[in-house]
């Protein structure tokens, strides 16, 4: 849908539409987080039938017990880390010690001691995790499979996004039409020696002239933008610097593009870009003429009253105007404001030089819904939004009248409304979210009418490429055990068909030996929780299986039905049964969904994947000492509050580059959008909120309070990297250093036996961008560590 922001998620995967040339999922998405998570290779996600909750059966004893091994390790020498006891904070009234606060400063070398002999000691440990050797083998040999992103149009050629196999880094092909050879226009690999330089964003010229693309490197949120001619694939001397949360439009006439910058960090150009922690304030919006510096760049817009704003512009498919969508935060709701191109007189150029802005006009003024343009008739503009519509409408407003709005496609009973397009002249694509599978339709642009299914399995459509006045479509998809597919579509038959364009085939994965089952969870309150379990298909339910059980549950992210290579190798090799639990404060049903898992709500979050884990265990599917969570981002914060508030239910947890901290979350980088979904201790009551559940305040030895003494929170491993300037790594390095002293380091003979360690990955961020080897030693690692903790052997 829109711009926005929060924790990143996954490698930005590259989706295009009717209104963008290649575009990184929209801001909303993009500065949120990690659903379906980057560092996992691929994806996963599937549907089935329901229980409901009487099926259940009582935990049985081995529920009840910790998460602990039966033959557990000695105690692991950890590191010794400084308490400054002097450091407090008073919230309100209620001091609250940050006795590890030193390890804000990334860049001081006490910190940069600490991370060395964590790292070191993980390592060691590692070394020891006897199967990771053949989870990195045979994820590796299953990852080298050609891939292929949804192609484009534009300026008459096509393009599209390519990876061989085991390339660091997809690679951007060009051809003049589908039948002729297609060549290199752009590759990555070739921009590092690693792999860890990366295309996170691009945007081709309307007459195909001319390819601008970003480029972020290890990982980093930060974007450089460079300039390449496409018919000779020459540089153009263009270098846009210091761009975040951004969008690249042209304007029709070529001579340049919007983009959205920062002013350059404190320190300018010494900064190890990623590295630092400043907050991000002041954005701007700027326009860049093709061929010159970046220092005569246009300001277009700026808002120094309101510096947590973020700016992303949108140039319309007739060129007429630049659309102007203001975001504060995360929440699906914008500002919407627009600019009559046509009524400048000397066109873009008279404002170079001078201090106005762009003349825009506000349409929508405030924060009360989400805006997005669907496509426009001169005047006459068509939206997605969820005013009074929490699972989303079509709404029309003519702006020579911006008055009277009326209801094209009213909201869904049901289904959320995801995603709109306009293509084949005055019809939509549009695409619904039912119990969390796609479906897909064509209806009438002026009428909103019903007129074709585009019918495909249940799954996930990953991409969509088209524009208003071509009639020929491509459509990507994929789910738990569909790889890859590109579907091309001709609308102008009477009854269109979906013709497999191209179908991605993973060498010795055989879906045949797979289910997929989704079943609805009752969570504390009652509510029903959809969760897709992927297993192989001999399983019996002997309570004995591992499981892998993944959510996220946040900032309206749905976690839809993708393809995983680590974790079809988990299932296969390990007999893991993988389940994605779609808990509350995602979007799975539209914005109620989402607020009923955020703010003074969160903690439903975490009933629901307990929930979730209960019901796997009095289903008969594991037991407590074979049940690992994993989470990423938001997702990270979910399995550190889970195994906070029940060490007892878990045998192993994995989480990734989570919010820990969550009383200063929002003086680091971006984290101030976040305080849409969480709140923000500098108020009272939101303080109250998030002291019960912050993670690294709710540290608590459990043999304190249990009659069980040797009861103990399960092995725990967290996982950042240097350059995460999204959910900054002192998150984790914060919560590494309190669980190890309060559980281990300050006892003797400490009940707590079960390791805790973190994997502190170099040269990578939040998860975009990643070079495939860091995905697949990611994976053997996490994969290896939950392995050896339950006690799980390889079978061929």
């Amino acid at each position: 849908m829109i711009p926005s922001l929060f924790p990143l998620c996954h490698a930005i995967t590259m989706i295009t539409s009717a209104r963008h040339a290649i575009n990184v999922p929209p801001l909303l998405s993009f500065l949120k987080s990690i659903h379906s998570f980057s560092s996992l290779p691929h994806v996963l996600i599937t549907p089935g039938f329901s229980l409901s909750s009487s099926s259940r059966r009582p935990l049985s004893s081995s529920a009840a017990g910790m998460g602990s091994l039966s033959d557990p390790f000695p105690p692991l020498p950890y590191p010794p880390a400084r308490r400054d006891d002097s450091v407090v904070y008073n919230y309100h009234g209620a001091l609250v010690p940050d006795p590890y606060n030193w390890l804000e400063d990334s860049n001081s070398e006490e910190t940069k001691a600490f991370v060395e002999s964590q790292a070191a000691l993980t390592n060691s440990f590692l070394a020891e995790c006897g199967v990771r050797e053949r989870l990195r083998q045979k994820i590796t040999a299953l990852f080298d499979h050609p891939r292929y992103d949804t192609p484009f149009k534009r300026g008459g050629k096509y393009f599209y996004f390519h990876n061989s196999g085991l390339q660091a880094q997809s690679v951007l092909y060009v051809q003049s039409d589908l039948d002729s050879e297609a060549e290199v226009l752009l590759d990555p690999n070739a921009l590092s020696d690693d792999g860890t330089v990366a295309l996170s964003t691009a945007a081709i010229s309307r007459d195909g002239r001319y390819l601008a693309y970003g480029l972020s490197s290890s990982g980093s949120d930060w974007v450089t933008i460079k300039v390449m001619r496409i018919d000779d694939k020459k540089p153009e001397s263009d270098t846009v610097s210091w761009v975040k949360f951004s969008s690249i439009s042209w304007t029709h006439d070529g001579k340049g593009f919007f983009y959205g910058r920062y002013p350059a960090p404190k320190e300018g150009g010494d900064v190890d870009a990623g590295t630092e922690t400043d907050i991000n304030l002041d954005h701007q919006l700027c326009y860049h003429f093709l061929g010159t510096d970046q220092l005569e760049d246009i300001l277009c817009w700026k808002d120094p009253e309101n510096p947590k704003h973020i700016f992303n512009a949108i140039v319309t498919e007739d060129g007429k105007y630049v659309t102007l969508t203001i975001t504060e935060g995360c929440d699906p709701v914008n500002k919407l404001y627009y600019c009559d191109l046509s009524t400048l007189s000397g066109g873009l150029a008279d404002f170079k030089g001078c201090q106005d802005i762009l003349p825009f006009i506000k349409l929508v003024d405030n924060f009360e819904a989400q805006y997005e343009v669907v496509a426009n008739d001169d005047t006459e503009f068509t939206f997605l939004t969820n005013k009074e519509a929490p699972r989303y409408k079509l709404v029309r407003v003519d702006l020579s009248k911006p008055e009277i709005w009326t209801d094209v496609l009213v909201e869904d009973q049901r289904d959320v409304l995801e995603s709109v397009y306009a293509v084949n002249g005055d019809q939509l694509l549009v695409c619904y979210l039912s119990d969390v599978k796609h479906i897909l339709q064509i209806r009438d642009l002026q009428t909103g009418l019903f007129l074709h299914d585009l019918p495909i399995e249940m799954g996930t459509v990953t991409g969509i490429s088209g524009k208003r006045k071509d009639a020929e479509i491509f459509i990507g998809f994929t789910s738990f055990l569909t790889p890859g597919v590109i579907y091309k579509c001709n609308l102008s038959s009477e009854a269109p068909e979906m013709k497999v364009f191209r179908d991605v085939s993973v060498p010795d994965f055989d879906k045949d030996d797979f289910q997929v089952k989704q079943v609805f969870v009752s969570s504390k309150d009652g509510t029903k929780i959809p969760m897709f379990i992927v297993s192989r298909k001999d399983i019996t339910l002997d309570g004995s299986h591992p499981i892998l059980l993944y959510g996220y549950g946040g900032f309206n992210i749905s976690l839809t039905p993708s393809f995983s290579v680590g974790r079809i190798v988990l299932a296969r090799n390990l007999r893991f049964v993988v389940c994605i639990a779609n808990i509350r404060g995602g979007g799975e049903y539209g914005e109620e969904w989402h607020k009923a898992g955020s703010l003074s709500r969160k903690q439903n979050c975490f009933d629901d994947f307990i929930a979730a884990s209960e019901f796997l265990i009095s289903s008969g599917y594991t037991n407590s000492r074979k049940l690992c969570i994993e989470g990423g981002s938001n997702g990270g914060l979910l399995v550190a509050a889970c195994i906070n508030q029940r060490p007892d239910l878990f045998g192993c947890a994995l989480a990734h580059v989570g919010v820990m901290d969550m009383l200063r979350f929002h003086k680091f980088t971006i984290g101030h959008a976040w305080t849409s979904d969480y709140g923000c201790s500098d108020t009272e009551d939101e303080f109250q909120w998030l002291i019960k559940y912050s993670p690294l305040h709710n540290v608590k030895r459990p043999w304190d309070k249990s009659s069980d003494s040797s009861t103990q929170y399960p092995p725990t491993m967290l996982l950042t990297a240097d350059h995460d300037d999204r959910v900054v790594p002192l998150h984790s390095l914060k919560l590494l250093a309190t669980m190890q002293y309060i559980l281990c380091t300050s006892l003797e003979n400490s009940p707590q036996k079960n390791p805790i360690i973190a994997r502190i990955d170099l040269k990578s961020g939040h998860g975009a961008g990643r070079p495939t080897q860091k995905l697949i030693d990611e994976a053997a690692d996490r994969y290896g560590f939950a392995a050896k903790m339950m006690g799980v052997s390889w079978n061929d």
